[in-house]
């Protein structure tokens, strides 16, 4: 039988052994914050910007409700800034794809190409479609999507889609997370995702912090960004969230509040989500 001394010395050997991997993979994992905006937040205020966050979402078209892309011409500033980005282009609601989802998937893929090849982005850029709407996909809304994942990974680009982390409740009484109902049907194809849940919790709130939480805290455990705030707060969703103004904005500094610079965070494993920068 060993010591006392000795078994004690044993066990804290063991202890270390059992745990230090643990503890090494989570000191060398890292998040990185980044934010997204309908409006090009404007040249004089990226740098404050950046004190903040390593990445931008960055519009190739129109982004939802708006009749212009202020980002257009913007991605050498950006990126000169120092921001990695994650790169967008807004789908179509439900009620556009009635006559042909199928050809309007690869038209919009098409153009989201062209606008990626314009702006400047890299081959192997990661774009993501913006599928605002959530719950179980219906047929023409899954033809849209798959011939627009189709389209873009086949011409030297990368597909990911941008969609709800959130369980929509069903008719049946069951829900359905729309990000999984994704990926069950879309059989090989490699997709990157960016899901959104704003809900608390898993959300923090609107909280800008040095060292956010993994993309997987937002209970999709194969999300590769987690968009964890929207501004302004979404009240049926985010109503027990903190950390938002009076007006239910959604301000990661001071500074930024008084330039008006309201945000939506987003958390990923990559400074750079799309891998859209041209110089490392």
């Amino acid at each position: 039988m060993l010591p006392v001394r000795g078994l004690v010395l044993y066990i804290l050997v063991f202890a270390v052994l059992l745990f230090a991997p643990r503890a090494v993979a989570a000191e060398t994992s890292s998040s990185y914050l980044g934010f997204d905006r309908n409006e090009y937040p404007g040249d004089d205020n990226l740098k404050e910007l950046h004190k903040t966050f390593a990445f931008a979402g960055y519009w190739l078209n129109n982004p939802p409700g708006s009749k212009t892309n202020t980002w257009v011409g913007k991605r050498g500033k950006v990126e000169a800034a120092g921001f990695g980005f994650l790169v967008l282009f807004n789908g179509r609601l439900y009620r556009e794809l009635k006559a042909n989802a199928t050809a309007l998937g690869k038209s919009d893929a098409e153009a989201a190409i062209a606008a990626a090849r314009r702006e400047g982005f890299p081959p192997r850029t990661i774009i993501f479609l913006d599928q605002e709407q959530g719950g179980r996909l219906l047929l023409e809304q899954k033809a849209y999507l798959f011939a627009w994942i189709d389209e873009v990974s086949k011409v030297g680009f990368r597909a990911g889609v941008y969609c709800s982390g959130i369980a929509a409740p069903e008719d049946s009484g069951s829900s359905v997370i729309t990000a999984v109902d994704i990926k069950e049907n879309a059989g090989s194809r490699s997709i990157a995702y960016w899901v959104t849940n704003d809900a608390c919790p898993p959300s923090p709130g609107c909280v800008a912090k040095a060292r956010p939480p993994s993309p997987n805290a937002s209970e999709i455990d194969f999300a590769d960004v987690w968009q964890f705030a929207q501004s302004p707060k979404r009240k049926d969703v985010a109503g027990a969230c903190g950390g938002y103004d009076k007006t239910g904005g959604c301000f990661p500094s001071a500074a930024a509040a008084k330039r008006g610079l309201h945000v939506d965070l987003s958390t990923a494993t990559s400074p750079d989500p799309s891998h859209g920068r041209t110089r490392q």
